[in-house]
């Protein structure tokens, strides 16, 4: 009985983080249109943070419960995520389109962080100092994209901002971090009562459940023509997760340990990372059949976590 009503709480937590993610997002893009912020920015910006919250929320809820297994794996899982499922199964859909800022910036600094990452987890643990150290490279590289704006290309956002807005924002933070407490809570029940360790529910489960904002949001882009804020979203979703949802949660617990397959789950990434990249020079597109494979390879990584 209680896996029943936990597996109810982790769906009903999850509509809760996709509906507020929405809200939070479609917030998020009308105020950022209205300060004079590109397609990409704002896919790399306001969106990605808006649909990184349940990662955040997740992280943070487990970090200040002491399950470094979950922050950690929540993170990796969920950056894999959104390079294989969301990323490979949007473009499986339809071709998202590139540019050289995004792959020789952003894309460049995604690999960068994802080897740092593989380099503070080689002891299995996370100190304060690993995570000053990621917070401070999100300000720098936030500072940096806000004071080298760039120019926009594409129509405005449907709708002006309005206070409703702000409202709006506050309403999805709301429901993403009610959600995003409850999912960590029967999520780490279900993982005692079947036996599974918390890092491979942390990599898989938790991981694709935080990832829905992700998924909805880039998928509705792509097919309106806005390949900007649906690549932009994933990769700076990703170095979001990397640099501010992992900085913060290990500032909050110092002393977060790790499970051993965390340095086998953050070589994949890393790989995948690399893959994705080339994927975005080559045409400067991600194209149908590229994202069919990367489909393909997060498949075969699910596999490998669950069965090891």
């Amino acid at each position: 009985m209680g896996s029943i009503l936990d597996i109810i709480i982790i769906i009903v937590s999850i509509v809760a983080l996709w509906k507020g993610a929405d809200w939070v997002v479609e917030a998020a893009s009308r105020i950022g249109k209205k300060f004079g912020m590109s397609d990409l920015v704002i896919g790399l910006t306001i969106v990605a943070f808006g649909t990184s919250a349940p990662e955040f929320a997740v992280t943070i809820a487990a970090a200040l419960k002491g399950q470094g297994d979950i922050s950690v794996g929540n993170v990796v899982g969920s950056n894999i995520f959104n390079l294989g499922f969301v990323l490979g199964g949007v473009a499986a859909i339809k071709a998202i389109q590139t540019s050289s800022s995004l792959v020789y910036r952003d894309g460049l600094i995604l690999i960068g962080i994802t080897i740092l990452l593989r380099f503070f987890v080689q002891d299995l643990r996370m100190s304060s100092t690993e995570g000053t150290i990621l917070v401070v490279l999100l300000l720098a590289y936030m500072g940096f994209l806000l004071w080298k704006r760039e120019a926009i290309h594409d129509e405005g956002v449907a709708g002006q901002a309005t206070w409703t807005d702000g409202l709006r924002l506050l309403a999805g933070l709301v429901l993403v971090v009610g959600g995003g407490h409850f999912l960590v809570e029967s999520a780490s029940s279900l993982a005692r009562v079947f036996g599974i360790s918390e890092w491979v529910i942390g990599v898989t489960i938790v991981a694709a459940g935080t990832s829905a904002p992700e998924l909805a949001t880039s998928l509705v882009a792509v097919l309106k023509g806005r390949s900007g804020i649906s690549i932009g979203n994933l990769v700076g979703s990703d170095i979001f997760n990397l640099l501010g949802v992992l900085g913060v949660a290990t500032l909050l617990n110092p002393r977060m340990t790790v499970d051993p397959q965390a340095r086998t789950s953050i070589f994949i990434l890393i790989c995948m990372v690399i893959l994705v990249v080339v994927f975005m020079r080559t045409g400067w597109r991600v194209s149908r059949r590229e994202g069919a494979f990367l489909v393909v390879i997060n498949l075969v990584r699910w596999i490998f976590d669950f069965t090891h």
